[in-house]
């Protein structure tokens, strides 16, 4: 413990920082992804400028230790919102709040929305943010306070999750709207498996609980691009803006993630969003009725209780209910719950359109004309048709045949980096291969480019033989580079199979002398002759688990690898990468293996 002396002497420091206002504020945007704008911003606090209390750390902590903790965590709030109001910036303050100083027996329930009347900001603008500096003793009480606030009309975020003594304890007590994920698992997170599955396992947590998830500590576009991937939509960092007395209230998203992020969005169930108003399970039948009938194109209402749908009201089910004889004086003035289909087809908008096609395929005909509800974390955001599912999967195929090989027809390397993401985004493992014809320039040289592209023709359409179109990926990178992205559970199988069937056809491509002799002469650019052996194909294959990987750019290079020892062995050959991750690098080479599935080129 301080001596008295010091301690005294604090007391009085803190004490004169609260009384004579010398408090100031800084604020730090929180980025909404999904729009590029700031959604709010947080307010930090500083003590006076060039005093040893200027860091809030020491300040707080020289608070509490004299005992004034409650008064000068409301003398921050006002400071912070009085500058919130002066400054005119849009969206939510988020306004931390010392925990303990809730529990306090000084504490007055009330002050801070007391403060909000004087300066007319509405409590519904505020965002409490409780910040974790210290052990929580009594949740009880807290929870207490913090009802109240919610009573108020504020939200609730924790901050700092993953750093402090009872962060997962505070979740499950608090149920708070906000979560913000500590700097130290964002920063560095594309180079770190742990640190992004640990993430990702509070993204999910959120996604269950209905709690919207903020990344702190974003500096880079690579951290940017790992966390918009795994579908959390608020950010805040360096990247975006410092803390700042005035901050500019327009704030800008890199320019390339922002492009990355449309077009992930573009192909999920979000781009399909109706924004129609859900109806309640207090309304009747009759109001029901009346919207359709004022709204000649809306063929179903979703119900919802709490902001979660419940159910789906369809035209012709209320059209013919109250068409019937007594239908409108038996049913007209009673809850449309009674009539309402209770298993409509229900999905998140980060669901991607290839699996909302496949559950809307397998659904009823009526389903298919009645549409879906289209929800994030839970809670209701509007409607989707089966009409404009079909137009954005046509609109997709369009943008795919725009991008490809005009040779095979086969997706190039656009469609190929935005599948690889997709499937890393979805969290959907899979399998890489890498197909690459050995000695086919000297083949080009020789027989010609005409012949060469029929031979590419060829193994374009053999890629495609034994591939299920149903869940496997082809793509054409240029010249003699194949890209598959695979999850066949028989994959090695069908490479096998491949590589059997090439061997065979490539005959067709040379002469009878040269199946004989396994090889040709044929003059080099200096005139002298030269042998060639046959063209022969190498598949280099690598397992990818998607949660081990940040990037396409990590499996493209994965991809390579492979290739790269495939081609190592003579005449057609599959090399499978054997290696294992540990902490997100592979183990040494002695740790992975050629395949047996070796393929002599005779």
């Amino acid at each position: 413990m301080p001596p008295l002396g010091l301690i005294q002497q604090q007391y009085e420091q803190v004490l004169q920082i609260i009384q004579t206002r010398q408090l100031s504020a800084l604020f730090q945007p929180i980025a909404t992804l999904k729009e590029g704008r700031a959604y709010g911003f947080e307010g930090l606090i500083r003590g006076p400028a060039g005093h040893e209390l200027h860091s809030p750390i020491q300040l707080f902590q020289a608070a509490e230790r004299c005992g004034l903790l409650a008064e000068l965590d409301i003398a921050c709030r006002k400071a912070i919102i009085r500058a919130f109001v002066n400054s005119g910036l849009p969206g939510k303050l988020f306004l931390n709040v010392c925990p303990s100083s809730l529990t306090l027996p000084g504490f007055r329930s009330g002050a801070t929305l007391e403060y909000l009347k004087s300066v007319d900001l509405e409590p519904q603008r505020i965002v409490i943010e409780l910040t974790e500096t210290q052990a929580i003793h009594d949740y009880k009480l807290l929870a207490e306070a913090i009802r109240h606030y919610r009573q108020m009309g504020f939200k609730i975020a924790l901050d700092d999750l993953g750093e402090g003594f009872s962060g997962l304890r505070l979740w499950s007590e608090l149920k708070p709207d906000f979560v913000k994920i500590d700097k130290y698992f964002i920063q560095g997170i594309h180079l770190d498996a742990q640190k992004r599955q640990f993430v990702r396992s509070l993204q999910h947590i959120a996604l269950g609980t209905h709690t919207k998830v903020i990344a702190e500590g974003i500096e880079t576009t690579d951290e940017l691009e790992v966390i918009s991937r795994m579908g959390i939509h608020f950010a805040q960092g360096y990247l975006f803006a410092r803390p700042q007395a005035r901050p500019d209230p327009q704030i800008s998203v890199p320019q390339l993630e922002r492009e990355n992020l449309s077009h992930l969005q573009q192909s999920m169930a979000l781009s399909l969003l109706q924004p129609l108003p859900a109806a309640s399970s207090k309304d009747s039948h009759n109001k029901l009725w009346q919207r359709f009938q004022s709204q000649p194109d809306l063929r179903a209402i979703a119900v919802i209780d709490n902001d979660l749908p419940i159910g789906l009201v369809k035209r012709n089910a209320i059209l013919e209910l109250l068409a019937r004889p007594y239908g409108r004086e038996l049913f007209g003035e009673r809850s449309c719950v009674l009539h309402m289909d209770t298993q409509p087809l229900i999905i998140e908008s980060n669901t991607s359109l290839t699996e909302l096609a496949r559950l809307m395929t397998s659904c009823e005909h009526h389903q298919l004309d009645d549409g879906f509800i289209i929800t994030e974390q839970g809670r209701y955001l509007g409607m989707g048709t089966g009409r404009e599912l079909i137009r954005a999967m046509t609109e997709l195929q369009l943008a795919a045949a725009r991008h490809a090989n005009p040779l095979t027809g086969l997706p190039g390397n656009v469609p190929i980096q935005q599948t690889m993401s997709r499937l890393l985004a979805e969290q959907l493992d899979f399998v890489v291969v890498y197909a690459d014809l050995d000695h086919f320039k000297p083949y080009n040289d020789v027989y010609g480019y005409a012949r060469g592209d029929e031979l590419l023709q060829l193994l374009g359409q053999l890629l495609q033989e034994y591939c299920d179109p149903k869940v496997d990926f082809i793509g054409h990178i240029g010249g003699d580079d194949f890209i598959l992205l695979l999850r066949s559970n028989d994959w090695q199988s069908r490479c096998e199979q491949l590589l059997e069937t090439f061997r065979l056809r490539i005959r067709d491509f040379f002469t009878p002398e040269a199946i004989q002799n396994t090889g040709y002469e044929a003059p080099n650019r200096q005139g002298k002759l030269q042998s060639h052996p046959l063209v022969s194909l190498s598949l280099g294959a690598a397992r990818v688990v998607a949660r081990e990987h940040a990037s396409h750019h990590e499996v493209a290079s994965l991809a390579s690898h492979a290739k790269s020892m495939a081609k190592r062995q003579p005449g057609n050959a599959l090399f499978i990468e054997r290696r294992q991750k540990n902490d997100g690098v592979y183990l040494q080479s002695k740790d992975w293996e050629v395949d047996s599935a070796i393929y002599p080129s005779h």
